[in-house]
Parts: structure tokens; C-alpha cells; sequence
């Protein structure tokens, strides 16, 4: 029994000496005196130890510090407003001088309270977008729509954005995985972290937190590629029912294009003379792409009349109207009822074989990428192999075209049957 209080005796002395030696008095909110006199300047004060002034005994002397508004009594005029808004900025200063700011400390700033987690994350949005493609501010707001919904479901939406620390986004974070997957969880701290980075660049919160949490491993998503009977199946069957998608197809196909860049292409952007073509990628870069030989014929069908028509449009060339998301979405759900049209077809002509929901108009990218590789590393070194490729397919390093080849199986080994006997 002994020991138990001794314990609790020594746990207690160390509380107590620890309490007397912090460096600060609890931040209070002056309020215009016991009437709540609005006519006056309401504020926030509180003394912190200075650094080297000390009293007649030697110990460091409590200093009151610059009492702090943020516009506050500008911003709102009733009583209730008043109270609640600078709350919030003494629970937001005690919470900071508990974690170690100190207002003598260099580049130490109180910005942050100036800041509620609404308003400095819709400024981190306001500026990351002039950096996004069309398609990337779409995910973008979406996923900031909803992480606001969590923190203000967790009353912390009105709150200094120094309130959000690395709990309240693993939280978060985690409610997203339980109600999706491993891949939305990882893509929603993406986009996260590159708000706060944008926070912390400004010096609106000190560091971006996010950094620091690790990604989960996700299981990629897998378009399987086609054979080489299955693709001349499905562009005879597109050839004789649906030639503006199978165009569309073969753009993705021989040209080594994501579906959405085809979307983006205007007629302004093809140079048919010179054989070229300017594709504009999801970072905004307009990249230069040879046009095939192959694919010559069927661009000289086309109306070049109207330079700000799309190459693709439900009917051909022709103006278009709506978003790239909407334009790609629409070849995508137009792929798949033709994709099950083919289904039947076969049926009837007594093939058991069935195209999945893996086959994808990008499928058609992978499988012409994987015969391409395979073709040219019967002739050239892996290297060289590599170094023609990323010529063609566009990727912006070495290391993410190897990452790429290597997620759609592009090289195989040769048999190792000897081996095994």
C-alpha cells in the first residue's frame, strides 16, 4: 500500500513543480467590462515569460504581450457573435502555447487564428486550382466538399485552422476507407496535403502535417489488354455498327492516347501536313505527338473548315458543348453498350468467349503499347528499347514508364522449363 503513495505523491510533486514553471498565464478575453459594452475594443490578452528579463529573485518575469482583435470587433457586432468568434481565438492560443509557440521566438506568427478551417481551406483552393486541369478541379472540389461536411458533422469547420491536426485527418481519412477503398482513401490525402502545402507555403499553419502520413497499399485497377483476335473482332463490329467510336478507338490505340486527351483535341490541333498533333496533358502542357502513317487516311476524311470544332464529337467533328469529363464519360458508357452488343453478337455465333467490365476503351492503349515494346525489343536492347518508347508514349520519366510497363505485364519472360527439371 505504501508504494501506491509514494508513487502518487512523486506523480503529483512533478505535476505541481511542472505547473509552476509554465511559461505562460491562461489567454483571457477582455469584453468590454460586465455590461458587454459593445461601443469598446474586445480582445484577447495573456503574459508569456520573457527571455531575459528577470525579477529581484532571479526568475524570468511574466510580460504582458500584444492583446490580439483580428478584425474580430469590425466583423461582428452582437454579443453572442463577439463571444463565440473570440473563444475560439483563446482556445486556439492556450492550444498553441501548450505545443511550445512562443511569441519571442523568430518568424513565430499568430496568423493561423486569423484563418477558420473554412476560410483557409477555401483559400488554398482558390490558388491551387490556377494549377489544375478541368478534370483535376473537379476532384478537387468534390473531395473538399466533403472533407468540410466531416469537420463541420465534428463542429470544426468554424474553428481556427490550427485546430486540424494529423488526428483529425487520420480520422477522416479513415472514414473514408471504411466507406470506399484503399486507392480513394490514398487519393483523397493527396489532394489534402497539396491544400495544406499550399497553407504552409503562405504561412498560414506552420508545417504540412500530412506529409507524414504514409499511403496505404492499393490494389490498382487492371484493363486487360486485347488479343489480336479480339481486337479485329471488335473493330469489324465497329467498323459496320458504331465508325465514330471505332475512330475514336483507334485514336486511343495507334496514337497512344488517354481517353481524355482525345476529347481535348480540336481541329486547330492537328497539323496534317507535318503530321503532328498537340495534345494537351492533364498538367496543362501542350505535348507534341507525330500522327502515324496508318492513321493518315483517316484524318484526310475529315472537315478541317471549323478550327475550334472537336475531332470528337458524338457525330464526328463538330462543336461540342459540355466538359471534357462529360465529352470522355459519354465514349466511355457509348464503349460499353457496344462492348455488349459484341457480347451477343458472339453468342450467336456460338463463341463462349465474353468481354468483362476490365475491358475498357483503355485497354486499347495498354495492348498497342504492349505489342509495340515487345516488337522493338526484338531488335533493340532493353535501353534502347525504353529511351524509342517513351518517345511515343508520352511518359514523363523513365521510371514512370517502367512503372507502367510493369503494371500491364508488358514483358515476359522467356520459358524456364529447363530449369524446373
Amino acid at each position: 500500500m505504501g508504494s501506491f503513495f509514494d508513487k502518487l505523491q512523486t506523480e503529483y510533486a512533478t505535476a505541481y513543480s511542472t505547473g509552476l514553471s509554465k511559461k505562460f498565464t491562461n489567454p483571457k478575453i477582455y469584453h468590454g467590462g460586465p455590461s458587454f459594452d459593445l461601443s469598446k475594443r474586445w480582445y484577447v490578452y495573456y503574459s508569456f515569460e520573457h527571455p531575459t528579463k528577470k525579477d529581484k529573485g532571479g526568475k524570468p518575469l511574466m510580460e504582458r504581450q500584444t492583446p490580439i482583435y483580428l478584425k474580430i470587433n469590425q466583423k461582428y457586432k452582437t454579443k453572442e457573435d463577439r463571444l463565440h468568434h473570440f473563444k475560439l481565438v483563446k482556445e486556439t492560443l492556450h492550444e498553441m502555447l501548450k505545443d511550445g509557440y512562443s511569441p519571442y521566438q523568430e518568424n513565430s506568427s499568430l496568423i493561423s487564428l486569423d484563418y477558420t478551417a473554412e476560410s483557409a481551406l477555401d483559400f488554398a483552393y482558390k490558388l491551387k486550382i490556377k494549377e489544375l486541369s478541368e478534370t483535376s478541379i473537379k476532384d478537387y472540389k468534390s473531395r473538399l466538399s466533403r472533407f468540410k461536411k466531416h469537420l463541420r458533422e465534428h463542429g470544426l469547420l468554424d474553428r481556427s485552422i490550427s485546430h486540424i491536426d494529423k488526428k483529425t485527418v487520420l480520422g477522416y481519412l479513415n472514414t473514408v476507407l471504411n466507406s470506399s477503398s484503399p486507392r480513394n482513401r490514398n487519393n483523397t490525402r493527396v489532394v489534402l496535403s497539396s491544400l495544406f502545402s499550399v497553407l504552409e507555403n503562405n504561412e498560414i499553419i506552420p508545417r504540412n502535417f500530412i506529409n507524414g502520413i504514409k499511403p496505404l497499399n492499393a490494389k490498382p485497377e487492371r484493363n486487360k489488354t486485347y488479343n489480336v483476335e479480339t481486337i479485329e473482332g471488335l473493330y469489324s463490329f465497329m467498323e459496320q455498327k458504331d465508325p465514330v467510336l471505332l475512330f475514336f478507338v483507334k485514336m486511343v490505340s495507334y496514337n497512344f492516347l488517354r481517353p481524355i486527351e482525345v476529347c481535348r483535341i480540336q481541329m486547330k490541333d492537328i497539323n496534317l501536313q507535318q503530321k503532328l498533333l498537340y495534345v494537351r496533358a492533364k498538367n496543362k502542357m501542350v505535348k507534341t505527338k507525330i500522327i502515324p502513317d496508318l492513321m493518315i487516311p483517316e484524318f484526310e476524311k475529315l472537315d478541317f473548315a471549323n478550327a475550334n470544332n472537336y475531332l470528337i464529337t458524338p457525330n464526328g467533328v463538330g462543336p461540342w458543348d459540355t466538359s471534357e469529363t462529360n465529352r470522355r464519360d459519354y465514349f466511355s458508357k457509348r464503349f460499353k453498350k457496344s462492348k455488349e452488343a459484341y457480347n451477343k453478337y458472339l453468342l450467336k455465333q456460338g463463341s463462349t468467349f465474353q468481354l468483362g467490365k476490365d475491358h475498357t476503351v483503355y485497354s486499347f492503349r495498354h495492348t498497342f503499347i504492349t505489342k509495340l515494346f515487345r516488337e522493338l525489343r526484338k531488335r533493340y536492347s532493353k535501353s534502347e528499347t525504353l529511351d524509342r518508347l517513351m518517345l511515343v508514349t508520352g511518359h514523363s520519366t523513365l521510371k514512370a514508364l517502367m512503372n507502367y510497363l510493369r503494371d500491364i505485364d508488358a514483358e515476359l519472360p522467356q520459358d524456364y522449363s529447363e530449369f524446373l527439371k
